[in-house]
């Protein structure tokens, strides 16, 4: 079928191919709400990489899925008392915007051994406070925190353009903001930015990881 997932992930991938500065770049597809057979069909076409938002639904879905060694990337607002769920099955956490999240994650019983994840901060580019995402002018002392951290491996910066503005505008000043990041550990070069409707925008300042849903799973299954 035409309008299959794994037809629309090779679409993209074409897509992609063509686009400016598309080299190296990671892409992850966003399944939530969709069901563990859409992540299966997609991983049997070759991808490897898939972002989840909600726990418990993430949590079953890793479960469900281990038999095929796909890395889990967590990009939803991370809540400070499911945060250590989260990461026994995530690999990789997006959203590392406070430091109550690096001490809950650092957390548990001794002798617990839990594997170093990596760690994006979340910035937040609306100057909304109830939107998701450290402030700018906390970005340094969170990622110092993190780069601290026996539980995380810092990697970069995670940000969403903010609605009625252009993702340009916004992909370019957290271009300006991951610089400071790699001042605090040159190898924290990863910028987990850009959706299904801004992605070049996002890569043309510079974006390491994509996280596209709809582009290529279609649309969420009603009731979802």
């Amino acid at each position: 079928m035409a309008d299959a997932p794994a037809a629309r992930l090779a679409a993209f991938l074409e897509q992609l191919e063509g686009a400016r500065r598309a080299r190296g770049v990671t892409l992850i597809v966003v399944t939530k709400r969709h069901p563990a057979s859409l992540v299966r069909e997609l991983a049997a076409a070759g991808q490897r990489d898939f972002g989840e938002s909600r726990h418990p639904e993430s949590r079953d879905k890793a479960a469900a899925l281990a038999d095929l060694d796909l890395t889990w990337h967590f990009v939803g607002q991370l809540q400070r008392n499911k945060a250590r769920q989260v990461a026994r099955y995530a690999d990789v956490l997006h959203s590392i915007d406070a430091p109550e999240l690096v001490e809950a994650l650092e957390g548990g019983e001794p002798g617990d051994e839990r594997p170093v994840r990596d760690a994006l901060v979340q910035v937040n580019l609306s100057g909304d406070p109830a939107r998701g995402g450290v402030a700018p002018d906390g970005l340094d002392a969170l990622a110092e925190r993190v780069a601290a951290s026996s539980a995380l491996r810092l990697r970069g910066v995670m940000a969403v353009a903010p609605l009625g503005e252009e993702p340009a505008a916004a992909f370019e000043r957290l271009a300006r903001l991951a610089e400071r990041v790699r001042a605090v550990d040159p190898a924290a070069d990863w910028i987990s930015a850009g959706m299904s409707g801004d992605w070049r925008e996002a890569l043309e300042h510079g974006a390491t990881h994509l996280r596209i849903g709809t582009a290529i799973t279609g649309n969420r299954p009603l009731g979802g």
